[in-house]
């Protein structure tokens, strides 16, 4: 059997899932069979599993980080926000229906045999099981049937360290008032105290650090600083969500380092209220010259080269967000000018010509059809079934500006709501000139893979420099997201040299975890850990 140890926070975004990861190549690198675990987490980012069921990102990024393959039992209970008081709930990679807020905190109690095989089958697997929390397990009025912090650690007999945040400050009153609301057999189990993201001379913090163990009676394990690291972030929190871009901002730090990066391309992804997998456009963040920004503002939008419109939880709201603040108007004008746009699930729905949603199956709103932004001639119908599946293929005969992408092997999943169909090859609205009679493309070829069965099929559509596909992860191979970056470059009158701007963006990404696990190695007391690992509670 598996021993545990657990990492909560003082709060959402104190830095648990990256201080996970790095637990969890820790313990690899040190010969151990590792794995992830959260009982529950509320992401909009998700990933489909080989077998085709559906969990949340960062256990998936914890796996990579444990090198173990990325399994639903890593995260049984994920739930995805689908308005402001609800979410859909997903039970070992499967929705099981939509749920308001104060009806699942009745419900989830009903989850926990769920979630106790789930542990018990990792646990049957692995030497060691790495538990995130969620939040903070100091919040007083939802501690009543807690199934992912102190009553997960409950029922794992896991011992726990408690991350703060002192980049926000206050670190001392986070640890300490976290400390102090919790039950005494609660604060019986935090064996650790961890201060993460500092950022200065140590020895001023010193004699706060030591003063913090007198109070809480807890041992401070480590000092951990402002990591930069580029490893997949959780959700709406993640700094990359940013108007400016990684690269930009990278430039700005770094005016006087020999690492000035100039921005040469710049990519402006939407970011929807709903923003979902956003993650998809990760791979561009290495690119030297490659600036990727997310905008939510029409003033923010620029003349980028590139516009994606990404992946949403509630593609019919947010076209509409879109429309109200003017971006939709601004994205189509760029559209008209030659500006490639490129959709990726919610974002493809929202280009084509309608969307129907009969039965209330996104918001809850049944018989609501809308037009959509017109720039492709699809219609997608919205269903209660979700399509859960990895996929491989090829692109078909790409047009436009990317037409170098056409017959490169593609890969990814999918993970949506909805069946989107053409209706005929009519020039679409105010987009296209009449006389330019453009021709419709599938975007790609691909072959369904789930259960061992395998289902040929075509996705997406492309017409000119216009582009949409149901597919995550779809830029991931280091060729697609080179051609694109080239593309960019020479429609800019650069010429890119040949193979200069490939890379390994598998190996960047065990670099990273690498990197990270090194940096807390040297600033965790790791002889500490493990006694409190073998110790338990």
């Amino acid at each position: 059997m598996a021993k545990a140890i657990m990492i909560q926070g003082t709060m959402s975004n104190a830095g648990k899932s990256l201080l996970a990861a790095g637990l969890c190549r820790i313990f690899k690198q040190d010969g151990y069979r590792v794995a992830p675990f959260k009982s529950q987490n509320m992401a909009l980012n998700s990933y489909i599993t080989s077998e085709g069921l559906e969990m949340g990102r960062a256990q998936v990024v914890q796996a990579q980080a444990a090198g173990c393959e990325p399994s639903v039992d890593m995260n049984p209970i994920l739930l995805k926000p689908s308005s402001d008081v609800g979410s859909q709930v997903i039970v070992r990679g499967v929705p099981i229906g939509t749920m308001p807020a104060k009806e699942y905190f009745k419900y989830k109690k009903q989850l926990i045999p769920e979630i106790k095989k789930a542990f018990q089958h990792l646990s049957e697997q692995y030497d060691i099981i790495v538990i995130e929390g969620a939040g903070s397990p100091a919040e007083i009025n939802l501690k009543s049937d807690d199934i992912v912090n102190m009553g997960m650690a409950r029922m794992a007999g896991a011992p726990v360290l408690l991350a703060g945040d002192i980049d926000r400050g206050g670190v001392f009153a986070q640890l300490y008032g976290t400390v102090a609301l919790l039950e005494p057999d609660e604060q019986a189990m935090v064996k650790g105290l961890i201060i993460n993201k500092f950022r200065g001379d140590k020895t001023i913090l010193d004699p706060g650090v030591e003063m913090i163990e007198k109070l809480c009676k807890i041992p401070v394990v480590g000092v951990v600083p402002y990591m930069d690291v580029d490893i997949e972030d959780e959700d709406s929190l993640s700094s990359r969500l940013s108007s400016t871009g990684r690269n930009n901002t990278l430039k700005q730090e770094n005016e006087s380092s020999e690492k000035h990066v100039e921005a040469w391309i710049d990519i402006a992804a939407i970011r929807f209220p709903r923003l979902s997998n956003f993650t998809d456009l990760n791979v561009f963040d290495p690119i030297p010259g490659v600036s990727v920004r997310y905008v939510s503002r029409l003033s923010e939008l620029g003349r980028p080269d590139l516009i994606v419109l990404p992946g949403t939880k509630n593609t019919i709201e947010d076209l509409l967000w879109m429309r109200q603040n003017g971006l939709e108007a601004a994205v189509l004008k760029k559209a008209a000018g030659g500006t490639p746009i490129w959709g990726i699930c919610g974002g493809y729905q929202m280009m084509g010509q309608t969307l129907s949603d009969q039965e209330g199956t996104e918001a809850g709103v049944p018989g609501r059809t809308i037009s959509g932004m017109g720039l492709l001639p699809l219609q997608t119908q919205f269903q209660e079934e979700k399509t859960r599946t990895q996929v491989k293929g090829c692109f078909g005969t790409v047009s436009g500006i990317f037409s170098g992408l056409s017959g490169m092997e593609a890969e990814g999943y999918e993970i949506h709501m909805g069946e989107t169909s053409s209706v005929g090859g009519d020039i679409v609205k105010n987009v296209i000139k009449e006389q330019e009679k453009a021709v419709n493309h599938s975007l790609l070829k691909l072959r369904e893979e789930q259960a061992g069965n395998h289902t040929e099929k075509q996705d997406g559509c492309c017409r000119d420099n216009l582009y949409g596909t149901y597919v995550h992860g779809i830029f991931d191979k280091a060729e697609v997201a080179e051609t694109i970056v080239c593309a960019l470059m020479k429609e800019k009158g650069m010429e890119p040299e040949v193979g200069g701007l490939s890379f390994d963006y598998e190996k960047y990404r065990e670099e990273q975890y690498n990197r990270l696990a090194d940096t807390m190695r040297k600033y965790l007391d790791m002889e500490a850990i493990y006694r409190i690992l073998e110790e338990g509670v």
